[in-house]
């Protein structure tokens, strides 16, 4: 009874201790925001009134840090803000408390917080359904080519199958998402299910929120997310990095049936039938809008409708002043089953003379087969009369604008003088066109309007014929490889593309009231560094070649901000695989806040780079053993990306943009040592993650942090740089830098989860040893000698067990 007395007692004791630091760090917080929270506090400190809580002991060198147990905060990410758009991309926070001593024997107060993001799935599906519509209308333009000759109309009927088929892999997939339930991440142990390779591994928000009391509170965010690669696919024959390359080369060197055309030719192509369906119905929709003015007789209308008009109608021809759209327009000429001869066939070996020196880009490198007409002779300047008319017709529907204003405001000039010349207006054609006496307005624009869509229709029939031929080859020249890498490249990019998009986004909300860094944005662009910890040996490095073709194609997303329309936040996606906008969306307060120009809808660009350092135990064995030039390469190469990002910030920004301990010539110097680094090729040379961080942060750029799973090696990384930033930033005591990494580090500051609270404890079967990164192998690398007698013990024993 005494102890059942003694123990309730203590319990007791130990409650109003509990409820006492609770009010403590509702007092101090960030506005006693901190609702749901536990907040314990462990260390001993005694008993301190509410005046002395911010003073240190004399014997505080010899007390553990201050830390408080996992818990979920119930309001969200925001805070005090209670943001819903950022609460919207967000899911289920879990906050930890730390107080720690300053240099100057004062305490600093920091909230770490961990948060899972709903666009883990989001982005992807959006993605994945912009394939499908792509991919569809692509094999629509396949079979709107026309007839073509016995030899590629069975290559167009194989391309369309293949694709058919993997437009049913993209329709199933989604399928799939559209049925997940659970958590919004995917974890480590899922990375290779088919279903879920479109989707980014532990995509998840770190942040640090740092109180001081004599600096000013800073917020700290990096993006943790395992390293965009296709690991259903497997890493057999390397990445997309050495794949690309080495599917170039045969495509280049080995003699296909087909037409090769280089990928900045099927680029182009791509870029042009993309133009097309955005700008003709630009088009048609400007000129319905003037001749609803001119029903009107509205003069300030009709000018606006015709300056719209012209400005894309401008844009439109300008589009095909290209050489790959004549050339293919040969192509596809020469591919057609009976193509009339306008001039009797001369000897084949002076006729492809003529074509090699007439068209020595594109003609010169065709390789067709015998059924292929080579002597017909093509009228290339009737593909710029075609155009051309375009351009004519929008010059006499200016000039019929322009005399009925004339008309209309000027009542003395004589009715019919310089009215537009039939000359004028005459078309391929050679059909006069009749000058009309002034009249309705409508009636004198409608023919004009009328000739001007039926010219461009026919620019577009013929070019989307051209163009579709272009990428027709690009398929046929490597089936079913090129489809293959096609699916992986989109697999990588779209796990890359995820995190992108919530890095924007976090990025956006904590910089709403930072003008500097506003102006940044629409000014110079966004720059977003990735820190990447993949070894260079065995299944790490096709990961690496992955990941490192997937952040480089994020250069082709721009952002665009909008304001909210209703309560749904999330991020729209169009475009097409060549060039994506993303449409975030903020709610009418925030949207006020934000510059005139963006506001006015500007497309804001990324500036993605990556560093990558192996560390584990397979990257001594890639230094040792193996080979790093990869590694090597893609530092380098990013490293002159950010040079050019620097320089273009240097150029077009105030050089008082960035806080006082920010200067200029800390960038430079910081640069030049990143530049030292790389170049010296020192083995697990960390610096070089920790110079192109610090960069990052001086720069207002977005961080990120991979390895294999965003786990072991992405989790010491992180609070290595938190305890870091506390140390140069806020002073940290310098004898408490340890006992603060540990402290972080720890797994009883991660609170008392089961195996069913963490999703990716289950993923560890009972076989698998304690330690996943266990390699015995590894310790022998100590002594090359070691390894050297464990080989030749290994050896013996082999043979004397089978001996």
């Amino acid at each position: 009874l005494e102890k059942v007395i003694l123990y309730h007692n203590n319990l007791w004791k130990n409650c109003r201790e509990l409820v006492s630091w609770a009010g403590f760090f509702s007092r101090t917080s960030d506005g006693g925001k901190t609702v749901g929270t536990i907040e314990v506090n462990l260390m001993k400190m005694g008993e301190l009134d509410e005046g002395e809580t911010d003073h240190i002991t004399a014997d505080a060198q010899d007390q553990k840090c201050a830390l408080v147990r996992e818990c979920t905060a119930t309001e969200g990410i925001s805070g005090k803000d209670n943001l819903p758009s950022l609460n919207a991309v967000l899911r289920n926070p879990v906050c930890k408390l730390y107080r720690f001593p300053t240099s100057d024997n004062k305490w600093m107060r920091i909230r770490e917080q961990m948060a899972e993001t709903t666009l883990s799935f989001h982005v992807p599906k959006e993605l994945i359904n912009l394939h499908i519509k792509e991919d569809m209308r692509r094999n629509q333009e396949l079979k709107d080519l026309g007839e073509l000759a016995p030899h590629w109309d069975n290559m167009r009927k194989s391309v369309i199958a293949h694709c058919d088929q993997m437009l049913s892999l993209y329709q199933d997939t989604l399928a799939e998402l559209g049925k997940h339930t659970g958590s919004s991440f995917k974890s480590s142990c899922s990375k290779g299910e088919k279903t879920l390779e479109f989707i980014p591994i532990n995509l998840h928000l770190q942040r640090m929120h740092v109180h001081s009391p004599r600096l000013k509170d800073a917020l700290y965010d990096v993006i943790t997310v395992g390293a965009p690669a296709a690991h259903f696919q497997g890493f057999k024959n390397g990445g997309l990095r050495k794949l690309l390359s080495k599917f170039e080369a045969e495509r280049r060197n080995t003699g296909y049936q087909c037409i090769y055309y280089s990928p900045e030719n099927t680029a182009k192509a791509k870029e042009v039938l993309s133009n097309i369906s955005h700008l003709q119905p630009l088009i048609s929709s400007h000129a319905d809008l003037l001749l609803s003015s001119a029903s009107q007789r509205s003069p300030d209308s009709l000018k606006n409708s015709l300056k719209m008009l012209s400005e894309k109608t401008e844009l439109f021809v300008h589009t095909f002043k290209d050489q790959l759209v004549r050339s293919a327009l040969l192509a596809l000429y020469t591919a057609r089953p009976g193509c009339v001869l306008k001039k009797p066939a001369v000897p084949r070996n002076s006729a492809e003379e003529g074509a090699d020196a007439q068209h020595q880009d594109h003609p010169a490198h065709i390789k067709r087969q015998d059924s292929i007409p080579h002597h017909s002779e093509y009228d290339e300047e009737e593909w710029d009369r075609v155009w051309a008319n375009v351009a004519k017709s929008l010059n006499c529907l200016v000039a019929m604008v322009d005399r009925l204003l004339e008309k209309d405001n000027i009542s003395n000039i004589k009715e019919g003088e310089n009215e537009p010349s039939a000359e004028d207006c005459k078309f391929s054609t050679l059909e006069q066109m009749t000058c009309c006496v002034l009249g309705d307005w409508y009636e004198q624009l409608y023919p004009l309007v009328v000739t001007l869509k039926d010219c461009m229709a026919e620019v577009v029939t013929r070019a989307k014929q051209s163009m579709a031929f272009v990428l027709l080859q690009e398929l046929a020249c490597g089936l079913p490889q090129c489809l293959m890498l096609t699916l992986r490249r989109d697999i990588v990019f779209s796990q890359a593309l995820a995190g992108l998009v919530c890095g924007f986004v976090i990025k956006l909300h904590t910089g709403l009231h930072d003008q500097g860094f506003l102006q940044q944005l629409h000014t110079v662009g966004l720059l977003v560094q990735y820190e990447g910890l993949l070894s260079t040996y065995s299944e790490e490095a096709g990961m690496l070649e992955d990941m490192a073709v997937g952040i480089s194609d994020l250069q082709k997303v721009m952002f665009r901000v909008i304001e909210a329309k209703s309560e749904d936040f999330l991020p729209i996606i169009s475009g097409r695989r060549e060039h994506y906008i993303i449409e975030v969306q903020l709610p009418a307060k925030m949207f006020e806040l934000l510059p005139q120009e963006i506001k006015e809808g500007k497309l804001l660009r990324m500036y993605p780079v990556l560093f990558n350092v192996g560390i584990n135990e397979q990257q001594t064995l890639a230094e040792r053993f193996g080979d790093t030039t990869l590694q090597e390469n893609i530092n380098q190469e990013n490293l002159e990306l950010l040079k050019e990002y620097y320089k273009l910030f240097t150029e077009k920004m105030p050089p008082d943009c960035l806080p006082h301990f920010q200067e200029q010539n800390d960038l430079k110097g910081l640069l030049e040592s990143l530049h030292q680094n790389i170049q010296a090729k020192k083995r697990k040379n960390v610096e070089i993650m920790w110079l192109a961080a610090t960069i990052c942060r001086k720069l207002n750029g977005v961080r990120f942090t991979c390895c294999k799973s965003a786990k072991d090696r992405t989790s010491m990384s992180v609070t290595l740089e938190q305890c870091s930033i506390l140390r140069d930033e806020h002073q940290l005591h310098k004898d408490f830098f340890i006992r603060a990494l540990d402290c972080m580090r720890s797994r009883q500051t991660q609170g008392a989860l089961t195996e069913s609270d963490d999703p990716e404890t289950g993923c560890l079967t009972d076989n698998k040893p304690t330690s996943r990164h266990f390699y015995p192998v590894a310790l022998l690398l100590v002594s090359s000698h070691l390894l050297v007698v464990w080989l030749i013990l290994s050896l013996a024993l082999l043979l004397a067990k089978y001996q």
